[in-house]
Formats: structure tokens, sequence, C-alpha cells
């Protein structure tokens, strides 16, 4: 909504917006390109419209995406799932992600498994077997494995710093 907002304040009215994409009837003109994308950095946004930075937004896009509301629909590997979402080659996707964001598309995945799991262990509402299901890992050591590599923390040393950092409100 803030992004449409965003379009509309300049006079532009998009067909559609989705995450990181906007639909648009009609080129804008460089002066309107130009206020957007002050507005929109203003805010945290940028404007992305070269080909190579397209592909990596779609591919941390669907990466995220695939993390956060799509934890089991990877029936396959990420590096065929990516294949099919994008409809290019693996070999250039990884390339190209290497290349501009100076670390794997695996190491982009893994870290944002990691970042979920850090949000699911804060909430407490779920075990760590529960998460290690829900996140698609094989066991809770593989979970435990990747976290303590990733974050230098166990999941249960991570689960007890946000406890100590928490006080009671009798303690305040």
């Amino acid at each position: 909504m803030v992004v449409k907002s965003v379009f509309e304040n300049i006079g532009i009215n998009p067909v559609a917006v989705e995450l990181g994409e906007v639909e648009l009837k009609n080129d804008i003109q460089e002066v309107q390109k130009q206020e957007l994308l002050k507005n929109l950095r203003a805010i945290g946004f940028d404007l992305i419209d070269d080909k190579k930075s397209k592909t990596i937004d779609k591919i941390k896009t669907i990466i995220i995406d695939l993390v956060q509301n799509k934890n089991n629909d990877l029936k396959s590997n990420l590096s065929d799932y990516l294949s099919q979402q994008l409809h290019q080659d693996y070999n250039t996707l990884s390339n190209l992600f290497s290349e501009i964001e100076n670390t794997t598309i695996e190491k982009y995945f893994i870290n944002q498994k990691i970042e979920k799991v850090k949000e699911l262990i804060v909430y407490d509402e779920l075990s760590l077997s529960e998460i290690a299901d829900l996140l698609n890992y094989s066991s809770v050591s593989h979970l435990s494995n990747q976290f303590k590599k990733v974050t230098g923390f166990t999941p249960t040393y991570f689960k007890d710093l946000k406890a100590i950092k928490r006080k009671q409100i009798e303690d305040l």
C-alpha cells in the first residue's frame, strides 16, 4: 500500500503492486522516474530496473517467500525449484547471484532459514523438533548444527539468552 501510494502521489497509477514488483500500463518519463526514486528511497525502497538486479531480486523474493510462507513446498532441491520458478538454468542464476551478492544462493537460503528459526525460537510457541519439521530440516541435530555454524550459538543457548534479557514485570 505504501509503495502504491508513492506511485499515485506523483500521478502514476500502477496496474498491480506485489512483493518486489510494480506493473505499469505505460512507460514513465525520466522526471517521474527520478521523483519516484527519491520518494521510494525516503521510505527504504529502491527502484530496480536493470536485468541483473531484477533477477537477483526475484531470487531473493522466491527464497524469502519459500522460507516465510511455503516451508514444506520445496519437494525437490532448491536449485531445481529456482530454475522452474525463473525459467533459467541454475548455474547461470548461481553465478550471477554470487557475482553480485558476494555469497552463494545456498548460503543466502540457509541464512534466511536461520533467521526464521530465530524468530520461531523467540516466539517460544514451538519446540525445536517442530521448528525443524516446519522448516524441512532432516533432524533437530541438522538444524542445531546449521544454527551454530551461522550464529555461533546453539539454539538452546540462543533461547536462554532471550530469557535472560527478558525481565519479569515484578522485577522492573
